[in-house]
């Protein structure tokens, strides 16, 4: 399952801009290209058995001026459908990520404004394996105009929070295949045009644990059926044999807006040795309506001295009784400047 290389780098990208006015001036770029496969290689539905052959192309890059303001930006190419048949690298379409204004205030607090990825979680990036950020994908906030804030308290931890709706102007189509301009039309949670959305997380370590706590409010959109409320937890561990591990839980209430209470699950646990990364994950996503899927996988990555990442993984899928079994195989190439 491709992972979100695009929001990965634009927590990176804003974290760039996390200076203060002492800052020296200057520009900054990172990206990421994926090529990735991944297989139903046999299912109890036939029709499942399906392969997808993708990339995942992210560039971003970051201006810091001499006082402090920064202005940054994610460009993503990417399969913007979901596939139903076998494909390779179809319905490609580029678009833009990030593009936003960052600035400090004081000492300890960034600012930043425009569209934006708002923190609410974290499994999509701090999770090993190819399949280990599966189901938290589903929850997070992407492409979202507003503005939202940092604030570090020492060694007391970080606070996040942002007011924010879901993209609907110009910058929500895409070049290529063009997937179209969003509009509140479509309804949705958070989709509403307004800044009367909010994501709060508290992020803080302690020794070697790390720790987050949010929640969120997404109002409803048009032709839905109440607001959607979703607190969430989650930490990891670091120990000093090489093992890595990783929970998180998050709960919902109307989720996206729906009739639906939902609750996800990640759990991953990762070994390293030498260049080699050694892990196994277990997803779950309960919804009413939908029913429960679960996914159990393991997976082996190879990362070389230049950066570049070689990676496999076999995943069982329980999708309400139908059993998957999925291979995926990817390589991650890592580009900056």
């Amino acid at each position: 399952m491709k992972k979100s290389l695009a929001l990965a780098l634009s927590a990176s990208v804003t974290a760039l801009l996390s200076v203060d006015a002492a800052s020296a001036q200057g520009f900054e770029w990172e990206g990421e290209i994926e090529i990735a496969n991944e297989q139903v290689m046999s299912s109890d539905v036939a029709a499942n058995e399906i392969r997808d052959t993708y990339a995942v192309i992210s560039l971003g890059g970051s201006y810091t001026f001499g006082n402090g303001v920064g202005i940054f930006s994610t460009l993503t190419a990417e399969s913007l459908t979901a596939p139903t048949a076998d494909r390779t690298f179809d319905d490609m379409g580029l678009y833009i990520e990030e593009l936003g204004l960052s600035f400090g205030i004081g000492a300890n607090t960034t600012v930043a404004a425009g569209k934006l990825h708002p923190v609410f979680g974290s499994a999509w990036d701090d999770t090993a394996g190819f399949f280990a950020g599966i189901q938290a994908e589903d929850y997070e906030l992407i492409e979202q105009i507003g503005v939202m804030a940092d604030v570090e308290f020492g060694g007391a931890g970080t606070l996040s929070a942002a007011l924010f709706f879901a993209d609907d102007t110009g910058l929500s189509r895409s070049a290529g295949f063009d997937r179209g301009r969003n509009t509140t039309a479509a309804g949705g949670a958070g989709n509403t045009g307004k800044l009367d959305n909010i994501a709060i997380q508290w992020s803080g370590q302690v020794g070697e644990t790390s720790y987050h706590i949010a929640a969120r409010h997404l109002s409803a959109g048009i032709g839905d059926v109440d607001d959607e409320r979703g607190v969430l937890i989650g930490a990891s561990h670091e120990f000093d044999n090489g093992l890595y591990l990783f929970g998180e839980l998050a709960s919902f209430q109307n989720f996206g807006g729906s009739a639906d209470d939902a609750t996800y699950a990640t759990l991953n646990a990762a070994y390293g040795i030498g260049n080699w990364t050694l892990s196994g994950a277990f997803t779950s996503a309960d919804l009413d309506t939908q029913g429960k899927t679960d996914t159990t996988s393991i997976a082996a990555e190879y990362e070389f001295e230049n950066g570049i990442l070689l990676g496999g993984a076999l995943a069982l899928r329980d999708t309400a009784g139908v059993e998957d079994r999925v291979l995926g195989v990817n390589m991650i190439i890592p580009l900056g400047g």
